[in-house]
């Protein structure tokens, strides 16, 4: 781990630093959207100037921290997308700026037999590394067929997220390498390289269900959302809402395989498994890659 804390203390100022501030801020907003706090407010709150604020969160999430707050709140996501409205056009009621050229990650995908599966990554060689991310701290994991596992966590959690990943596939052998995980990491949080020239391989490995689930959620395009329900007709199990749950929990492939667009009955934003927070914080991030594309 000596190796892994040097490269994180090397590697997160100041991406990580602005993250932090960042998801102060989206936490306010979110304990606080009915009083519509103020960006004074919200700059006083995580120690920044409004000008120092407004800047730093523009630069991140591609708008202001009061569009933020209009297009993420709670209420507004179980209102607007509950009513199976899109994002981007959630953001024309908002009186966000309007809709750019759509930018949507392509990515191609294959699944591991199930047999493999059952073996629970025997003979498997996963590949991983730590690398700054709009969304904190990721922990990118690769083996020779694509990107297998991205997991997201804060300064300090890293070995729970590693044993978190690693519990899925306890059979696989694990290599730290940062060769092999930085081009992914590049690829996944630069939207200029999302483009179908440059596809990005992703091997998803969970049982015949799971798969049948994550892919459907690859389905969902940027700004939009689906509800468990809806997942779960798409796949002809339409009983299966509860099942569908536990498998977009359990996706191991966050934010490439968005489990994020995903919805609880009425819209409700439903806990995520890297946290509640970083989910506001992603889809913010694609309001944001929207309203400037």
């Amino acid at each position: 781990m000596n190796a892994m804390t040097a490269i994180l203390q090397n590697d997160i100022t100041p991406e990580g630093i602005d993250y932090e501030i960042v998801r102060r801020v989206i936490e306010k907003i979110s304990l606080d959207y009915r009083d519509q706090p103020s960006l004074e407010e919200l700059a006083a709150d995580v120690g920044e100037t409004p000008t120092g604020l407004q800047k730093l969160f523009t630069r991140w999430a591609g708008l202001s921290p009061k569009s933020f707050l209009q297009a993420v709140t709670l209420d507004h996501a179980r209102r607007l997308l509950g009513e199976g409205m899109p994002l981007l056009d959630a953001s024309y009621e908002l009186g966000m700026s309007g809709p750019g050229r759509l930018h949507d990650l392509f990515v191609t995908h294959e699944a591991m037999s199930p047999g493999d599966y059952k073996l629970r990554g025997e003979g498997l060689v996963i590949r991983y590394g730590w690398h700054v991310s709009p969304f904190g701290i990721a922990l990118v994991m690769v083996t020779d067929r694509g990107l297998a596992g991205l997991a997201f966590c804060d300064p300090g959690e890293e070995r729970a997220a590693l044993d978190d990943m690693r519990g899925r596939w306890p059979n696989a052998g694990y290599v730290e390498d940062l060769s092999a995980t930085q081009p992914y990491a590049a690829r996944i949080f630069e939207p200029g390289r999302w483009r179908s020239e440059e596809p990005l391989r992703v091997v998803l490995i969970g049982t015949d269900f799971q798969v049948r689930v994550w892919e459907a959620l690859l389905r969902i395009p940027m700004g939009k959302a689906c509800a468990y329900s809806d997942i779960a007709q798409t796949i002809g199990s339409p009983s299966a809402s509860r099942a569908v749950g536990a498998a977009v929990g359990a996706n191991p492939i966050s934010f490439v395989v968005p489990c994020h667009r995903a919805l609880g009955k009425s819209g409700a934003l439903t806990g995520y498994h890297w946290g509640l927070t970083r989910k506001r914080a992603i889809l913010g991030w694609e309001a944001g890659q929207l309203a400037a594309g």
